[in-house]
């Protein structure tokens, strides 16, 4: 990506838009879990070394940078449609910005690409994973496995707002099961637990 088209970059304008603590944690989770698909796509397209982190990089671009407007601009007219405008002003790669038209299933923008695709799944599972790890009496991503997230799902009462429809629409789109959707992008959070405040009491 070109010069100043970063991951930090990325961070610190999703910081300086957003205020609330849970809104920053979420935009982190997010783009840990679609980084993950992104290695293991890097992986499979047998990416060397520089290329595969800058092909990784731009899936953690996305992930932080998915919903940085929601806080100034949280209605379905001005988000994300604002805060890609304000991207596109500033040269981010027209592949991001795809990716955060198509996460927002009324913007009329469907996932094509796989980026665009593992945006979209990572977003709803990893607030959920959230949720699931702060209902533990340690509140702790350690102690979050796949089958009490699977249980969780069908509990209608349990994080009411996310949707889980997209959740397993997602890991379709990935071509992958459910359990192994909710596996890569729990392990993705374990290994960043400190920075998400996840790493229990």
């Amino acid at each position: 990506m070109s010069e100043g088209h970063t991951r930090a970059a990325a961070l610190a304008l999703m910081e300086e838009w957003t205020a609330g603590e849970s809104l920053r944690k979420h935009g982190l989770s997010v783009s840990f879990s679609t980084a993950a698909y992104g290695r293991l796509e890097a992986a499979r397209l047998g990416l060397p070394g520089s290329e595969a982190d800058e092909f990784v990089d731009r899936y953690a671009c996305a992930g932080l940078l998915h919903d940085f407007d929601y806080e100034r601009h949280p209605a379905a007219e001005e988000h994300p449609f604002i805060g890609v405008a304000y991207l596109r002003e500033r040269g981010w790669p027209e592949e991001i910005l795809h990716a955060i038209l198509a996460h927002a299933d009324y913007s009329g923008v469907k996932p094509e690409t796989h980026l665009d695709r593992a945006l979209f799944a990572c977003d709803e599972l990893s607030g959920f994973l959230t949720a699931c790890a702060l209902v533990k009496p340690t509140k702790s991503i350690h102690d979050v496995e796949v089958a009490g997230v699977k249980k969780k799902m069908k509990d209608k009462g349990f994080a009411r707002a996310v949707k889980r429809e997209d959740m397993t629409l997602g890991a379709e789109l990935l071509g992958v099961s459910i359990d192994e959707h909710i596996g890569v992008c729990l392990r993705a959070l374990q290994e960043h637990a400190a920075e998400l405040g996840l790493a229990g009491v």
